[in-house]
């Protein structure tokens, strides 16, 4: 009963219900990456492009937002405009999706309220650029993204280029080894870095082959051991920023949030957009860059871990 009360609230874009109809595999986007994560026009021609990325490799890409009180499963072209151009989509996490869905609001899905929907759609693969997780500083603030306990609880495999730079990246592998969530790294041994390639430390497994990566996600869920998977794997080295210099822009970005007073969830796109002004524009290259590439790794493993999870 309450899978069909949850089913309601969802709405198929015409091309993700063919996918379904037709046991294709599939990949879940997020939005806030077009709404918050880019200035426009770069974000909607960037949406495309990945997108283009994943059909080109043989799965259906299904973007997620919250538009007219229902959770769209793949979005038109006017739906990726819309949130591209807006400026007022809500940040949409566990928390938010009953108060933007029951108000007809315009919602963008995190992390985590991706792996929602995409687990309500049955898709059980999902791309996006890099993790929430634990941000620096978090002993005092207790500021730690909500992204990291959903992966503990939603069966969604996460395919990201580790986890953005400017947060704790120790901590914040710390605390999902702490709740069960594997870490896997492809292309390399170490966790990604977003802009910069290695966060120096190691992921759990290193598995660089789309069925290897595969059997490894379905052994954990066959078991009944609920829960994400995460899949980290770096950005192109040619698009790579240095670490020194990443780090150091991080620290003048977070000081400056800091001396604003600025919390919460208007913290990752403000240092996003100072980091972008610092490095300027370098480090959107290297955003869109990495999120190509984790398009093709996620298509490859939506793939491999075939196309029947998402007809009923």
């Amino acid at each position: 009963m309450a899978a069909e009360l949850a089913a309601a609230w969802l709405a198929f874009s015409a091309p993700v219900a063919a996918a379904r109809a037709a046991r294709r595999p599939m990949v879940a986007l997020e939005s806030t990456i077009i709404a918050h994560g880019m200035p426009y026009p770069e974000n909607v021609r960037t949406a495309r492009e990945v997108e283009a990325v994943i059909r080109e490799l043989g799965a259906e890409p299904a973007t997620i937002a919250a538009i007219g009180s229902r959770i769209r499963i793949g979005l038109s072209d006017d739906e990726l405009e819309l949130l591209g151009r807006s400026g007022k989509a809500a940040k949409v996490s566990r928390r938010d999706l009953p108060a933007v869905l029951s108000s007809g609001g315009l919602g963008a899905t995190t992390v985590a309220g991706t792996m929602i929907c995409a687990a309500l759609a049955g898709i059980e693969v999902f791309v996006t650029g890099g993790l929430g997780g634990v941000h620096r500083g978090a002993p005092e603030s207790f500021d730690i993204s909500a992204d990291l306990q959903e992966l503990a609880r939603t069966s969604v495999a996460v395919v990201c280029a580790g986890a953005k730079s400017i947060l704790d990246i120790g901590l914040t592998l710390e605390y999902l080894e702490t709740h069960g969530v594997p870490v896997l790294s492809c292309e390399q041994d170490n966790f990604a870095a977003f802009y910069t390639r290695d966060s120096g430390f190691r992921a759990d497994y290193r598995l660089d082959d789309a069925a290897a990566q595969a059997r490894f996600i379905r052994t954990k869920w066959d078991l009944g051991l609920a829960g994400g998977v995460v899949l980290s794997t770096p950005v192109p080295e040619v698009a790579a920023m240095p670490r020194e210099e990443i780090d150091a822009m991080t620290a003048q970005a977070l000081a400056e949030c800091q001396a604003q007073g600025i919390t919460g969830k208007a913290v990752t796109p403000f240092l996003l957009a100072r980091i972008k002004a610092l490095t300027g524009g370098r480090s959107l290259a290297t955003n869109i860059a990495l999120v190509k590439h984790n398009a093709e790794v996620g298509a490859r493993l939506a793939v491999a871990l075939g196309g029947d999870c998402g007809a009923s």
